[in-house]
């Protein structure tokens, strides 16, 4: 029997070592948080449904801000919509943590607030119970 229902919600946090740096300014590639956005939706899927379930599509994606190694990231996923076999999932990502390599090679913070980085809708299916 399905539990799925509007307003599920699954989080999970990352820290991003610096080791999937890509760019200058320790900037991490916006594909790292879609990976995270599909671990966090499979969790939801395994709340509500008893399955992993499939990741179908996004129907939007915005990266709001950069992602830096050095980060401690957190992803949310909430359900928004429940199909017979599909789910909407409404995602975002924050950093609540940032490196400080300005300050020394370990140095780190907590924000006083969460930075949105990330914000996305998608689409997840899962078989007919």
């Amino acid at each position: 029997m399905s539990k799925a229902e509007v307003g599920l919600s699954v989080t999970h946090r990352r820290y991003v070592p610096y080791s999937h740096a890509h760019y200058a300014g320790h900037l991490v590639d916006g594909a790292y948080v879609l990976g995270l956005f599909g671990d966090v939706a499979t969790e939801v899927c395994i709340r509500a449904d008893g399955d992993e379930g499939l990741f179908a599509s996004y129907s939007d994606v915005q990266f709001v801000q950069p992602l830096r190694a050095g980060d401690m990231v957190e992803v949310t996923a909430t359900i928004s919509r429940v199909g017979t076999r599909s789910r909407e999932l409404e995602f975002a990502a924050h950093v609540v943590c940032r490196g400080r390599p300005d300050k020394s090679e370990s140095a780190a913070e907590v924000l006083a607030e969460p930075l949105l980085i990330t914000r996305a809708t998608g689409t997840v299916v899962v078989p007919v119970a």
